[in-house]
């Protein structure tokens, strides 16, 4: 491909979308880039603090378990007091808890705080999720969502590198970095962009935030059967980063070998999510969700057949690629099953899906490779991964 026509691709992948959207892309970036406390936590706590692994195993588990409870109640709050209002509390809400986090030494209130870390952070998803539906054109959300994700994991990709350096000096200065940047966050929210929250029309009442309970998202059958195919994916993509590991130690690789290996993910998305959106925008979202499936299944599956770095980083492509094209698909499918006036509380339970994959990923990989070996994970990933696409099809 010519260098003007990967211009004209450029140019084509981000016109037409508004203004409000861009800063709060900026604000994602921002967030993303200043990202600290969920890449070195365990590195914090095992080296610098001294406490053993299992504690930091359940610092991990109670920042997942922060986030799960937050989920629900973010998305009510999106609802009821609006997008950039609960935006605000959730940004503010997680840099001052990470700000904290850097200068506490007790165990039971390091503890505590990350779980209210998590919870902050977790709380901001189903705004910007939200506010992205409302304030970009229907054809063009897929595009939006995918561009958002591209940004989180270039922001991430920069973040952890730096993250690296930066601990090398101090810890807490990462903590504080991260504090600041995400403050920031909130300054951009505060003066660029308007609330979004579609209005009641006038003397009818007619769909008030209320009239959307979260009664009526759990009897929202064909919702609710995306929520569960969302947890069954989301539990396949989380081993990249807790049952691989693990594996790939137990194989006698080191955690270079390990880090080598994943940055093929971060480093895939950020090249190829735009490419790969222009390809699957305006297609059958059943169909790419059963095509993501199938990647997963069998990227994770032939995990099962590596016995060198290049092999493992060959099965991180595969399934990399099922991660491109389920994240923007899923959510653009979140948004176009959500009555209007529901986006926040169906957003919520979205994200919920995700947030307790990742708090029960952990143990089911952690349980299956001690008693059964990496093998049986990587069997049980394509199966689970198969489940999830002979559902979708259906």
């Amino acid at each position: 491909m010519s260098l003007a026509a990967l211009r004209r691709a450029a140019r084509e992948t981000v016109s037409g979308l508004p203004r409000e959207f861009w800063w709060l892309w900026t604000s994602t970036l921002v967030n993303r880039l200043g990202a600290f406390v969920s890449t070195f936590m365990a590195l914090y706590l095992t080296l610098d603090r001294g406490y053993s692994a299992t504690y930091a195993g359940l610092v991990a588990s109670l920042y997942g378990l922060g986030g799960v409870a937050s989920s629900i109640g973010a998305g009510v709050l999106t609802d009821r007091i609006g997008r950039r209002p609960t935006l605000l509390i959730a940004q503010s809400a997680t840099a001052a808890s990470v700000a904290l986090l850097g200068f506490v030494h007790d165990p039971v209130a390091i503890a505590a705080v990350a779980c209210l870390v998590g919870a902050a952070s977790n709380a901001s998803r189903p705004a910007v999720q939200a506010m992205m539906a409302d304030i970009v054109r229907p054809e063009d959300r897929v595009r939006a969502f995918s561009l958002n994700y591209w940004a989180i994991n270039l922001g991430f990709a920069i973040s952890s590198m730096a993250a690296g350096f930066i601990a090398e000096v101090s810890y807490r200065a990462g903590f504080l970095l991260e504090a600041g940047m995400t403050a920031v966050c909130a300054v951009v929210v505060f003066l660029r962009l308007p609330e979004s929250r579609p209005t009641v029309a006038a003397g009818t009442g007619k769909g008030a935030p209320d009239a959307v309970g979260l009664g009526t998202v759990l009897r929202d059958g064909r919702f609710m059967s995306v929520v569960g195919l969302s947890f069954l994916v989301a539990v396949v993509f989380q081993q990249g980063s807790v049952g691989l590991p693990v594996a790939m130690g137990e194989a006698g690789f080191t955690p270079a070998d390990y880090g080598t290996a994943i940055a093929i993910n971060g480093f895939l998305i950020v090249v190829l999510q735009i490419p790969v959106t222009r390809l699957i925008e305006h297609r059958d979202a059943k169909r790419l969700l059963v095509v993501s499936s199938i990647l997963a299944g069998y990227g994770f599956g032939l995990t099962a057949f590596a016995g060198s770095v290049g092999v493992f980083a060959l099965t991180v492509c595969v399934w990399t690629l099922g991660e491109m094209i389920n994240a923007p698909t899923q959510t653009g499918l979140v948004v176009r099953l959500s009555p209007v006036q529901g986006r926040g509380r169906y957003q919520g339970m979205y994200t919920l899906s995700w947030a307790v994959a990742a708090l029960v990923a952990p143990l089911m990989s952690g349980a299956v490779i001690d008693h059964f070996g990496a093998a049986w994970l990587w069997g049980c990933a394509r199966r689970w991964a198969r489940w999830r696409r002979w559902a979708t099809a259906r």
